[in-house]
């Protein structure tokens, strides 16, 4: 190998054409990683321009309409007159033609709108949480999803806890927007602290009781309970909540549930629980 203590000439070229190996195998890794990072960029906005144009063709204008109703009902109104639930009971109920957007896709079951942010959209159920996770509102094949209801739950008769996901995507589309609940100039307008839904059979009111971020856990999309486990969950979101809200809760409510990721790795997820304080059969 050594001659007089010198590297010999075949040992050098051995490894000029080791490190030569190296670098090209470093330079070929590094392509075709920034290869793939063009591509996934390139679906992903193609993606949200689909979804853009999905959202176009909807139409919110002509099939949403907000007034006020003299047949709803207050559900389970509480004892103390300043708690902000008797504000909230007198802003307007969203009614929804649904015949329209079943004819686009008969998975529909709902239509949701949260105040302050970008969610306006129909709700779609099936038989599984996987499909709507890569499928938009018209079942094309799609990184940003859609709005879906968790599959168990019963979209006539709310259940305890009726669950609604949505990515969240960086052009704020789905529930991309619903991070903007964390900020302080949305939490501090109390008109923001109301979630409108409307479903085929009932239109309905919803007032946000408790926003947190948590590591994925599935207690909080747990849909049924016994009245011991309603009264512990109901206590737990409500010690959980980031945000001081003024609604209480007791055994009575029915409970929205909104999750979606909070951060791009997807390790932590942002929650949203409101409870029905009105309620106007159709």
């Amino acid at each position: 190998m050594y001659k007089n203590g010198r590297i010999t000439r075949a040992e050098y070229r051995k490894r000029k054409q080791r490190k030569k190996i190296k670098w090209t195998t470093i330079l070929i890794t590094s392509i075709v990683i920034a290869v793939v990072c063009i591509i996934n960029i390139f679906l992903w906005n193609h993606d949200n321009q689909k979804l853009d144009k999905i959202n176009d063709d909807i139409d919110t204008d002509k099939i949403v309409n907000e007034s006020q109703s003299d047949t709803a009902e207050n559900i389970n109104p509480p004892e103390n007159k300043s708690d902000d639930y008797w504000n909230y009971i007198k802003m307007d109920m969203m009614s929804v033609n649904f015949d329209e957007l079943k004819k686009k896709n008969n998975d529909t079951v709902g239509f949701i709108k949260v105040n302050g942010t970008n969610v306006n959209y129909p709700i779609v159920q099936t038989t599984d949480n996987s499909y709507y996770l890569k499928h938009a509102f018209d079942k094309s094949q799609n990184s940003a999803g859609w709005v879906f209801a968790d599959y168990r739950n019963d979209m006539v008769n709310f259940d305890k806890n009726t669950v609604i996901y949505g990515h969240s995507r960086s052009n704020q589309t789905v529930f991309g927007s619903l991070k903007k609940v964390l900020n302080k100039s949305w939490y501090g307008n109390k008109d923001n602290h109301v979630i409108k839904l409307s479903t085929p059979t009932e239109n309905t009111l919803w007032q946000i009781v408790s926003i947190y971020t948590i590591k994925p856990e599935s207690y909080y999309i747990t849909t049924k309970f016994s009245d011991k486990q309603f009264k512990e969950f109901i206590k737990t979101i409500k010690n959980r909540s980031e945000i001081d809200f003024s609604g209480t809760l007791n055994e009575n409510d029915k409970i929205l549930t909104l999750s979606t990721c909070e951060d791009v790795a997807g390790t932590t997820r942002l929650v949203i629980h409101a409870k029905l304080i009105k309620s106007d059969k159709r």
